[in-house]
């Protein structure tokens, strides 16, 4: 009950945090099925906003989520450059998955739900870009670790629509986000590089050993021509996900042609977010340095 209070307050009350007003809202509004009723979304208005908008995605090996470090802590760092932000609270399998390992009797939450709640908030971000002050098409998707994996998923599949048919069919908007961010990202499903935790996270216990389905979700196989620009960070002694993942990323953008900016720092290893505390002096300049390319990209 004191979830469900919470929950219902954070609906109606605005909170102020660094001169920024953050407002709480259930994405699927009283959809139910398949967990969608937890899908929830903060958002962090700019005192000055500067038409530009951007859905984050934490990371959490699509078991958990780092809802401050990866998610709170990033939307309030976007506002305070003037960047609408969006912190998705998306699905993922659950802490006692990771334990028990239901999922090879129930379904539970797996893909494509992940994805399916990023079309969703793409969908209701864009058709709210006027209210937000945001121009319609400068809204970009930025992802942590497997949550730099389902962004770039989102880029890589927006042709297709993962949204069930339902009610809101007809306000379906352009699922192509403007650009993505990948941030220490987990990017291939295959060996030698995978992250294993992640691929089960996804894919689930019954499913994980399927090829099919690691080969049609490593993106490094699935660039397509129209994939946005992409700014791409990670450091070489990452000791979660595999610095190879972003280089394959890298790789894989270069032979289609896609604008991208990679950088890859020797020291700074994994997690750090937008902290000014974790990470390395060198891999925490990718703030500064993700800011400068949007500016190039929205000019």
């Amino acid at each position: 009950m004191v979830k469900v209070f919470l929950t219902i307050m954070c609906l109606f009350i605005a909170i102020v945090a660094d001169g920024t007003q953050v407002d709480t809202l259930l994405l699927w509004g009283s959809e139910r099925g398949q967990h969608k009723s937890d899908v929830q979304m903060h958002t962090f208005k700019p005192e000055n906003p500067n038409g530009v908008g951007v859905i984050v995605c934490p990371g959490g090996s699509y078991f958990w989520l780092d809802e401050r470090g990866e998610g709170d802590d990033v939307g309030k760092w976007l506002s305070s450059n003037g960047i609408t932000a969006f912190v998705l609270f998306y699905r993922t399998a659950g802490a006692l998955e990771f334990v028990w390992h239901t999922r090879t009797v129930f379904r539970g939450v797996r893909y494509p739900d992940m994805i399916t709640d990023v079309q969703k908030a793409l969908d209701w971000v864009r058709n709210r870009a006027d209210e937000y002050k945001m121009a319609q098409d400068r809204i970009g998707l930025m992802g942590f670790s497997a949550g730099g994996h389902l962004v770039m998923s989102s880029a890589c599949f927006h042709k297709t629509h993962f949204i069930e048919d339902n009610a809101d069919t007809e306000l379906r908007s352009n699922l192509r986000p403007d650009f993505v961010a990948a941030i220490y990202p987990v990017v291939t499903m295959n060996a030698p590089y995978v992250h294993r935790r992640s691929r089960r996270g996804l894919l689930g216990d019954s499913r994980q050993g399927n090829r099919v389905m690691r080969d049609s979700l490593s993106l490094e196989r699935h660039i397509p021509s129209d994939c946005p620009p992409v700014f791409i960070v990670n450091c070489k002694d990452d000791p979660v996900v595999h610095y190879m993942n972003s280089v394959l990323l890298d790789s894989a953008l270069t032979a289609r042609g896609v604008g991208h900016k990679y950088l890859r720092y020797d020291t700074g290893k994994h997690g750090f977010g937008v902290s000014d505390y974790y990470g390395s002096p060198e891999s925490r300049q990718w703030k500064n340095e993700f800011l400068e390319w949007l500016k190039e990209q929205m000019n």
